[in-house]
């Protein structure tokens, strides 16, 4: 099991990678690097949002390391290394959101808490944070804090194409007729879509957007295509679960947001007024920022950077 490596994206130096048995037992790819500064911090679980895998976020793996945290990471099932349930076409599938759930639970049995050092802070993007809201209310947690960047709180109208209601019925009435596995009808693979970054959705930054679109063309057994009929009613019924204003209430762990101003596939108000109903909740809103946060232009990662900074520094003093 390797990383791939490209010359406008290395792999950072150090890095043990291997794979552990999901909650099935089918196998994940992980990957964990050591600081490269002190004084050490402790370790950063760097979960990655919908289609992304663990080469993608090589930039941002080396700038947790140079702020003396660990990093340890994982894709996804059906993404980047890890097992696929739909092959044909690398469609992105899953059954219910638990199944990441208890993913996440086997990587941190298996790979975190025997090489990583505490304590242990939680890191996602879009779906990642997504998920790691779910985990949010669980006893036990293994993560003092979390850091959530454009976290699917809930999907844009203009994400969605339809009110979510809508999306929800068409989905679960396609399950419930056999097409769990096919892919989204008349969605358009993102992978062959050779969007002109002027147009493009996710990042303001040209260089970073062209550095995502050469992994794509030069890894494309990393890549997920569109997602199933059967990850869309997933989806549908955990933002529903989690919309509940006693969910967020229910919350006892700090959680951190940044919040894209110019995202058009999470939907910015939804995600503040989570943020909002959170006991230790508080939010940043990056106004210039499309939904990739952490792919995005200096300016705006700066803004990110000095946000984090002196989020974990509070843990630390505290």
């Amino acid at each position: 099991m390797e990383l791939f490596s490209l010359a406008r994206n290395p792999v950072p130096s150090g890095a043990v990678v291997g794979t552990f048995p999901g909650y099935d037992g089918q196998p994940m790819r992980y990957a964990r690097f050591e600081a490269t500064r002190g004084p050490r911090r402790g370790t950063v679980c760097l979960f990655h949002g919908f289609t992304e895998f663990i080469e993608k976020y090589f930039e941002m793996i080396a700038d947790l390391r140079r702020r003396g945290y660990a990093v340890a990471t994982m894709d996804w099932r059906g993404h980047g290394g890890s097992y696929r349930v739909v092959t044909a076409e690398q469609h992105g599938h899953i059954k219910n959101f638990t199944e990441y759930e208890q993913d996440i639970a086997a990587f941190m049995r298996e790979v975190v808490l025997p090489d990583c050092p505490p304590p242990y802070i939680a890191l996602g993007h879009s779906m990642g944070g997504h998920v790691l809201l779910r985990l949010a209310r669980k006893p036990g947690s293994w993560f003092d804090r979390m850091v959530l960047s454009s976290p699917m709180v809930a999907l844009t109208r203009a994400q969605l194409g339809m009110p979510a209601a809508v999306a929800r019925m068409l989905a679960e009435t396609a399950c419930l007729a056999g097409f769990e596995t096919r892919g989204v009808p008349g969605l358009a693979d993102w992978r062959a879509n050779r969007v002109e970054f002027e147009k493009n959705r996710l990042t303001t930054d040209r260089e970073r957007y062209f550095r995502s679109r050469a992994l794509v063309e030069a890894a494309p057994h990393l890549t997920v295509g569109v997602p199933t009929i059967g990850w869309v009613r997933a989806a549908m019924r955990s933002m529903a679960e989690i919309s509940d204003p006693a969910y967020a209430r229910g919350i006892g762990i700090p959680l951190l947001f940044f919040i894209a101003g110019k995202d058009v596939i999470t939907a910015q108000a939804a995600t503040e007024d989570f943020s909002a109903r959170v006991k230790s909740g508080m939010h940043v809103v990056l106004a210039n920022a499309r939904h990739e946060i952490l792919q995005e232009a200096d300016d705006n990662r700066g803004r990110f950077w000095a946000a984090f900074d002196a989020y974990l520094d509070i843990e630390q003093a505290a």
